[in-house]
């Protein structure tokens, strides 16, 4: 079967799964694995690698940087900016120890780590005059809500936002009641971080629970490999787990290809009820 992918908004389609880097580059004795799980995972098609600043402070960013080395050109390159960081001249500067970590000269795509006291539109601006520079191709945000997301399309150029990064798994459906119907309807993809349940307040025990290892066991695959395709089921999200142990990168990378059944689909909704009315946002 074809691997899915997911459209931006001005065309370029990257994998619907991708690689996470939360709390890599913590450990000086875990770097070589980590960045070997990389390597690994870009070699199965999941060229689309997800960091920040902040992981690590910017420890992760170097990993990246390591194992991207010499194959730039194949990887689409997501880092995210602290908030306070997030307008004026500390954007561009921070934008800039972020490339000097990553070793390359360009971010695919640039995202708001979460809103801050800087004003969305100073945000806006400063994305808009990094795009300008060349040292960024695009931009997005991440853990917005609604009222944000409505608040960023009513500033001048908001509306180029490419992504909206949150937290979203099958205990963690908040989202679903009005923030990915309204992305939907707007043309933006989501990405969504923790999707195997690794953290936040709802993650329960997504990939322990009967109905996943059920519908795993008949299929014979793993429980992650059903949660992945679980959350990347409508087209219009990109999920991003983050893996370091071979078997579990070789899992996730076979997860794009695995499409569920409506019956399957039905059962995680009985296991997992989608919410009926508006939830705070889930994240970490």
């Amino acid at each position: 079967m074809k691997a899915k992918t997911v459209q931006f908004p001005d065309g370029k389609t990257v994998p619907a799964i991708g690689q996470g880097t939360w709390y890599m580059g913590e450990r000086n004795s875990d770097i070589r694995s980590e960045v070997n799980a990389l390597k690994q995972g870009l070699d199965a098609g999941m060229t689309l690698i997800d960091t920040a600043e902040m992981y690590a402070d910017g420890g992760a960013e170097r990993v990246v940087g390591e194992a991207i080395a010499g194959r730039r050109d194949d990887v689409f390159l997501v880092s995210k900016v602290y908030p306070h960081n997030a307008g004026g001249a500390k954007a561009i500067t921070a934008c800039e120890q972020s490339l000097k970590r990553l070793q390359t000269d360009y971010i695919d795509l640039y995202l708001l780590h979460w809103r801050g006291s800087i004003p969305l539109h100073d945000t806006v601006a400063a994305m808009e005059k990094l795009q300008q520079s060349g040292k960024i191709r695009r931009w997005g945000v991440s853990n917005l809500d609604t009222d944000d997301m409505q608040a960023l399309w009513k500033i001048p150029g908001g509306e180029q936002c490419m992504t909206n990064q949150v937290l979203y798994h099958a205990a963690a459906r908040g989202i679903e009641f009005d923030l990915l119907p309204w992305c939907e309807e707007h043309g933006v993809p989501v990405m969504a971080y923790c999707p195997l349940a690794q953290a936040g307040k709802l993650r329960h025990d997504v990939l322990t629970s009967t109905v996943m290892q059920n519908i795993a066991k008949e299929r014979g695959v793993s429980s992650s490999q059903i949660a992945l395709a679980w959350v990347i089921r409508s087209g219009n999200v990109i999920a991003i787990p983050k893996a370091v142990q071979p078997e579990h990168v070789k899992d996730n990378a076979a997860a794009m290809t695995l499409s569920l059944t409506d019956d399957e689909i039905a059962q995680i909704d009985t296991a997992f009820p989608a919410p009926k009315h508006k939830m705070p946002l889930d994240m970490v």
